[in-house]
């Protein structure tokens, strides 16, 4: 027996709600991983969110994970899995050449340290998006180096080794100066 008209809208309006509390709980933490990724570019970070979103309203609409057989275990992963795939895929266009201004956006200040938060994402900023990827999954997410791979689309090792030489880049970048603003 198919389903009438009047009930498909109504699972579709359900679809709809449930994508729209998905969304207003995760954009937060979205935003907050994009500004690591973009290296403090919150114009950019707002732009890979809503696309990041939009992707997976897509899928929200394919696959519902509200049902009795969700084809993916995890939404709020795999919406960071989207976000780091956008972000990449964004900074390998040709179109992707703007660069933010040295103006600090308006707002209120962030709790902490405003000059050590400016440095690293100064420093962010200056490594390769990859590896700006890399040490976001590995330390700001918290991801291990499996997931981290599998949103990379690259192998554990691989991961192990970009993380250490981005590490590495990252420490160059900052030089000794990081150790006193730390110790404030």
């Amino acid at each position: 027996m198919r389903p009438d008209g009047q009930e498909k809208a109504a699972r579709g309006r359900r679809r709809d709600e449930d994508f729209q509390d998905f969304a207003a709980s995760r954009a937060r933490p979205l935003y907050r991983s994009a500004c690591l990724l973009t290296g403090g570019d919150t114009h950019l970070a707002e732009d890979l969110v809503q696309e990041a979103l939009g992707r997976i309203y897509v899928q929200w609409h394919r696959t519902s994970w509200f049902a009795s057989k969700p084809r993916i275990d995890n939404p709020a992963g795999y919406a960071h899995t989207v976000l780091v795939r956008v972000f990449l895929s964004h900074r390998g266009r040709r179109s992707s050449g703007e660069r933010p201004v040295d103006a600090v956006p308006d707002g209120a200040a962030p709790q902490g340290d405003p000059e050590l938060r400016l440095t690293l994402l100064d420093a962010l900023g200056r490594l390769a998006p990859r590896d700006r990827a890399v040490l976001v999954l590995r330390y700001w997410e918290d991801r291990s180096v499996e997931e981290t791979a599998g949103i990379l689309r690259s192998t554990p090792g691989a991961v192990r080794t970009q993380a250490f030489r981005a590490l590495g880049r990252i420490r160059a970048v900052l030089g000794d100066g990081i150790g006193e603003l730390a110790e404030r």
